[in-house]
């Protein structure tokens, strides 16, 4: 019987070693709650083992209070994640939000750079890239939003 007390000892401390590891990494609040609701299950099962190779009977009421906890606890946190915004719940890592903060800087330099030319008058402010039409070619001809027209802009049609 020890060796078998042992054996399930050792299952549930790597259980339970996998699951906070889990629990840290995440990536949603959701993984995180799975994960810590088998930490309190891996508690349940180490006391009850406790209570099995000891053969101890007031060992019981701790292990209801501990189911009742690991249930109130996911049903509390299930009912918060129903009502989560879409990626609210998410923990970025590091490196998402370096490439964030990387992006966002990238985009600034790019409008500051924009501004900067079209101030000087090298450029159009609507112009996305530098390879588009030079100053001495002829621009397409914009279209005219809907709207009243002149009499001019209706032509033959009168």
């Amino acid at each position: 019987m020890t060796v078998v007390a042992l054996v399930c000892a050792v299952m549930l401390t790597v259980g339970t070693v996998l699951s906070i590891a889990r629990a840290e990494k995440g990536p949603s609040m959701l993984d995180r709650t799975i994960a810590l609701d088998i930490v309190v299950t891996m508690m349940i099962a180490g006391v009850a083992l406790y209570a099995a190779v000891h053969r101890r009977a007031d060992v019981v009421p701790v292990l209801v209070v501990l189911s009742l906890v690991g249930f109130v606890g996911s049903v509390t946190v299930a009912r918060f994640a129903s009502v989560e915004p879409e990626g609210e719940g998410r923990v970025r890592t590091r490196e998402e939000i370096a490439a964030e903060e990387a992006e966002r800087r990238r985009v600034e330099a790019e409008n500051e750079e924009r501004r900067r030319a079209w101030a000087l008058g090298r450029q159009r402010p609507d112009e996305q890239h530098p390879d588009g039409p030079e100053s001495g070619e002829e621009q397409p001809d914009q279209q005219q939003p809907d709207g009243p027209q002149s009499d001019e802009q209706q032509g033959s049609g009168r």
